[in-house]
């Protein structure tokens, strides 16, 4: 399948897997010894080798050092950019999403991506200007549901959400699709790993008026930040950003309802559509 002129992900996935498992095994390595060596699981190797799984940079990175860094696996990894459904400027942290360990998610424009329903963001699709065709939608909402399963696939990722209350206020797709968006927040909450914050309407002091934050922590400990405008995003990396990020995030949960307030809040929104 092409979208917007771009071939189908598979086909460079099932690509960068052949080269991984052409180079292990003229390495003389097993999936297990090599798995050893990247500090990965067996089955993500074999997830990776077989086309199934984007690799995230540090599996590259590992994979290069012990493969004989000839740069083949540096120069493939950068044809997996192509994704389908995601737009160019997030796939770098839709990669990195897949395999932190802290994901923190501020949003004051819509619900973010990994909590949405089908409905949810199909409406939000429906409104695209310009007009998206059917197959960009289909592309978009598998590579959302996709990203989704994160939530379950992740359970040892501690992610917080903090949305604010006009978001369902808004009713963005009519009274059923609020209604089914509610309570799949609740479900999604009922996770251990998951917290799903409401900043109310009210609040006096706020501390994210400058906009939407996203932070990640990767298994290195190393903390990024993301920021995403009308046609573009941006990767933060510096240091003094990120933490200022991190200190208004900080902020907000303690101006956020509680975990149990929020969830409280939801179930009277829903009973009230």
């Amino acid at each position: 399948m092409v979208v917007d002129g771009e071939p189908d992900s598979s086909d460079s996935l099932r690509t960068f897997g052949a080269v991984v498992q052409a180079l292990r095994e003229h390495a003389g390595l097993s999936r297990e010894e090599f798995a050893e060596l990247v500090c990965f699981s067996k089955h993500t190797v074999a997830s990776v080798e077989l086309g199934r799984r984007m690799p995230d940079p540090t599996f590259v990175e590992r994979a290069e050092e012990a493969l004989g860094n000839t740069g083949a696996l540096r120069r493939a990894a950068q044809h997996l950019a192509r994704q389908p459904g995601l737009a160019a400027w997030f796939r770098q942290w839709a990669r990195m999403e897949v395999v932190a360990i802290t994901l923190y998610t501020y949003e004051c424009r819509l619900i973010p991506g990994l909590l949405q329903t089908e409905a949810y963001a199909r409406q939000l699709f429906a409104d695209e200007l310009p007009p998206l065709g059917d197959e960009q939608i289909e592309a978009q909402w598998g590579a959302r549901g996709e990203r989704q399963r994160l939530l379950r696939d992740r359970p040892n990722t501690a992610f917080s959400f903090i949305i604010e209350e006009h978001l369902l206020r808004r009713r963005t797709g009519g009274s059923e699709v609020t209604r089914e968006l509610i309570d799949h927040m609740l479900e999604v909450a009922e996770l251990r790993n998951i917290e799903v914050q409401v900043m109310p309407l009210v609040r006096e002091s706020h501390a994210g008026l400058h906009g939407p934050i996203r932070l990640l922590e990767t298994p290195e400990n190393k903390w990024f930040a993301y920021n995403e405008g009308q046609e573009s995003g941006q990767l933060i990396t510096d240091r003094k950003v990120i933490s200022t990020l991190q200190a208004r995030y900080a902020r907000m949960r303690s101006q956020a309802l509680t975990i149990q307030d929020s969830l409280s809040l939801l179930q009277r929104m829903r009973g009230d559509l």
